[in-house]
């Protein structure tokens, strides 16, 4: 049986020639594919919004659909303004909203202190020119005091005008399944895409998850173990984990899958040969997964 769903990945800018070369090569692995969108990643109050800005163009240039992340804290109105601006200029149609980090030492600045603030400023400014995905935490955010108090948060974006959410990575995926359960059962409908995270350096992973709240299990811990510092077994064994849990969330219904690829392609793109996922090459179209 077959459905249409939404495949799409992510990039971080890289500085200086070299840097943006390296990048060129990433956007063409990936672009190759044909994902619906590369999203580009954009740094806590416009650290990195040159490069952002360059990537963009990169994606754009290599026929992808380019979509620009925009992080709420230490942003101001007329910052923000500017740059829906050029992006409608550049022929954007598609934000990933945010609320993200405060630069070092600008504690408090900014007028937006959450995501839903910056999306509701979206639409009183552009309407319904721009589809907005915003973020979701199927294990919680780390800073809620409970699960509830999350998915009040989660509801305000939505009420705020999102069209749909892409989820912060995760391991387990009963904590999707529960979490969309909830989402519905207090009214909220948009399209929830689960974020997949492939697992290429197991210590940064580790020392990245637990800041973040994420539960790596166990047996996951257990089986990287085992393998020490043989950089290719682990590489293979993360390549194996995301595609058995891409497979068991499509045939859970999720409406797709976003790949935060670190700027590695060739891991994300053997992932997607391995679940048969499109590769159209257009990166325009709705993808259609077959689920067993």
């Amino acid at each position: 049986m077959s459905h249409a769903r939404q495949f799409s990945v992510e990039i971080s800018p890289l500085q200086g020639d070299q840097g943006r070369a390296r990048l060129q090569q990433v956007i063409t692995g990936l672009q190759a594919m044909g994902p619906e969108f590369v999203s580009v990643t954009y740094g806590a109050g416009g650290a990195t919004e040159q490069a952002s800005l360059a990537a963009l163009e990169q994606v754009q240039a290599a026929g992808a659909v380019g979509v620009p992340h925009l992080s709420a804290i230490g942003m101001q109105r007329a910052s923000v303004r500017a740059l829906l601006a050029h992006y409608r200029a550049l022929g954007v149609r598609r934000l990933v909203i945010l609320r993200g980090d405060a630069p070092s030492g600008q504690r408090g600045s900014g007028d937006f202190l959450f995501a839903g603030e910056l999306v509701r400023f979206i639409r009183a400014e552009c309407g319904a020119h721009f589809h907005l995905d915003v973020a979701a935490f199927p294990e919680c955010h780390p800073q809620a005091r409970n699960s509830d108090e999350d998915l009040r948060h989660f509801k305000a974006k939505v009420e705020a005008g999102a069209d749909s959410a892409i989820t912060q990575y995760f391991f387990n995926p009963d904590a999707y399944a529960d979490f969309i359960e909830r989402c519905a059962a207090t009214g909220i409908t948009i399209p929830i895409v689960p974020g997949i995270m492939p697992i290429g350096s197991f210590s940064r992973l580790v020392g990245f998850s637990e800041a973040r709240g994420i539960e790596i299990p166990r047996w996951i811990s257990m089986r990287m173990a085992a393998y020490g510092d043989d950089k290719a077994s682990i590489r293979a064994l993360g390549i194996e984990l995301a595609v058995r849990l891409c497979e068991r969330l499509l045939t859970l219904g999720a409406p797709g899958l976003h790949f935060f690829s670190l700027n590695d392609d060739a891991r994300v793109a053997e992932i997607w040969r391995s679940l048969n996922l499109p590769s159209s090459g257009t990166g325009t179209g709705t993808a259609a997964a077959k689920v067993a």
